[in-house]
């Protein structure tokens, strides 16, 4: 039997796993860490914390199991969207953190574009548009507030390109991580952009020059690299993508129509459309599966999970003590066996989950959150529950322009992530946006992608449909037919709320 390793980085931790090339998951670990976020609206993180968190966890998953090094025939690395990438110099030497998809602080070189570039034309060759969640803005902020970091960068590496330089000393970006970055590549070329590239102001020789698929080699293992990890070397390194498309792939999605939502920190909704569309705010970038054909097209909530974790370490400090009394049980439980009481529309309060900004479809960087409809009435159950349902909202809100843009979506939505532990959660979204709700009963996504593209790359299945042997789907929540009526009276409500109240917004976050 032989076997692949898919490795996933993501914004909290790194998991890997080691996986039979009939997709029987042998072994898997993970490594946390934090995202260093030393001002408002600043995110960003070193690159040697995912190096040292992808071999700690390779080197977890063979100590696991007695298979032999040489049994391994290959490693895949996805990663979370890099944002600016790392901007490293000649030696392929960092020279400052990843400003990764979370920051925001490049309002004003958005500005910048939008008053000197033609933006119908970026639109028209990148199939994305202008806001400071796009990595060529991050670029663009280094090299108007650290010129010393500009005047030495090389190369912008996006994170599973530089943890493969590591790996293989190879450099190489795979198409979807180049797409994600935004005007600077051209999505019907499938290259960089040479014309955008000039209008913005970004040197080419910043762009690497070697573009690969997501199921391509890009190098061997190296012998000093191999030895400490337990592998063979020249073991085949594959390219992997964004994680958001790896962990579509992990969910089946091979063809146009299978759309899936990806809820951890952030959420991600995307499909597979043969089309870029850029009139109703989604992102696009080249999937990674059938690269030169089919484009990943993408909206999501910058503060998903997020919101769960902020309501959670700020008001609810009595469930954390009780559950670590009670040893079986976890905040998150505890909370949610009060707001499963609740009425659907939690007796008339709306949480706008805007707490770094929003990206699609609203774009807009300086929205706040917001709860709205509170009364002395309402306790913490009602606040927890209108969180879970304003993350729902918004992700039928990148739905619903989905909708305008696909071919076509399936009847089912796929879920993945850390908000598939929630019973309650999957049920508030197949009744919010509309459409039944699976999830993977393996719950490992991106890795499980990330492993496919490695056994694919190798030659260890016949092709990437082999997927649909991999994972097995279970439906987790029918649409509640009477909640769903509710929930579209309040989803008109919240829409309109962001409308009514972003002049608000703006104006008191600058006070």
């Amino acid at each position: 039997m032989h076997y692949v390793i898919g490795v996933d980085i993501g914004t909290q931790s790194t998991k890997a796993l080691l996986v039979s090339q009939k997709g029987a998951i042998v072994a898997q670990a993970s490594d946390s860490y934090q995202v260093d976020q030393p001002q408002s609206m600043w995110a960003e993180q070193w690159p040697q914390v995912w190096v040292d968190a992808v071999k700690k966890t390779i080197r977890a998953v063979i100590s696991q199991t007695s298979i032999t090094s040489t049994d391994i025939k290959a490693i895949c690395v996805s990663s979370l969207y890099g944002g600016s990438g790392i901007p490293v110099d000649a030696q392929i030497t960092p020279l400052y953190p990843c400003l990764i998809w979370m920051d925001r602080r490049a309002d004003q070189e958005v500005a910048d574009v939008k008053a000197r570039v033609d933006l119908e034309r970026l639109q028209a060759i990148t199939g994305n548009g202008v806001d400071s969640y796009y990595g060529y803005t991050k670029m663009l902020w280094l090299k108007n507030h650290r010129s010393d970091v500009w005047a030495k960068t090389q190369y912008f590496l996006p994170p599973n390109s530089y943890v493969q330089y590591v790996l293989t000393g190879e450099i190489a970006v795979d198409h979807s991580s180049a797409g994600n970055i935004g005007g600077v590549y051209d999505m019907q070329a499938r290259s960089w952009s040479g014309e955008m590239l000039n209008a913005l102001g970004i040197p080419e020789h910043m762009m690497p020059e070697r573009l690969v698929a997501s199921n391509e080699i890009v190098g061997g293992l190296l012998s000093s690299v191999a030895q400490k990890l337990g592998l063979a070397p020249d073991t085949p390194v594959v390219a992997g993508g964004v994680d958001a498309a790896v962990a579509t792939l992990a969910a089946g999605v091979t063809e146009p129509g299978n759309h899936v939502a990806m809820i951890g920190t952030s959420m991600c909704w995307g499909f597979i459309n043969k089309h870029v569309d850029t009139k109703n705010g989604l992102i696009s970038m080249p999937y990674v599966a059938n690269v030169h054909e089919y484009n990943y097209l993408f909206g999501g909530a910058i503060t998903a999970g997020a919101s769960i974790s902020w309501f959670r370490e700020q008001f609810c400090q009595e469930e954390k003590q009780a559950a670590r009394l009670l040893n079986d049980i976890d905040d998150h439980q505890l909370l949610e066996i009060q707001a499963k009481k609740t009425p659907a529309g939690a007796d008339g309060v709306v949480f706008l989950p805007y707490l770094m900004g929003e990206r699609s479809p609203i774009w807009d960087s300086n929205a706040t959150g917001t709860f709205v409809g509170l009364s002395l009435y309402h306790r913490k159950a009602h606040l927890y529950r209108a969180v879970l349902e304003g993350v729902a909202f918004a992700l039928r809100h990148n739905i619903e322009c989905g909708e305008y843009a696909a071919e076509h979506l399936d009847d089912r939505l796929i879920v993945v992530g850390g908000a598939a532990h929630s019973d309650l959660w999957m049920q508030i979204i197949a009744d919010i946006t509309g459409y039944d709700v699976y999830t993977i009963e393996q719950e490992v996504e991106a890795p499980l992608g990330a492993a496919l593209l490695a056994a694919d790359a190798v030659g260890l299945i016949k092709n990437l449909d082999a997927i649909k042997d991999w994972r097995r789907l279970t439906r987790r929540a029918p649409v509640n037919k009477t909640h769903k009526v509710k929930y579209d009276s309040i989803f008109t409500i919240y829409k309109q709320l962001y409308v009514v109240m972003k002049d608000s917004m703006h104006t008191l976050k600058y006070i």
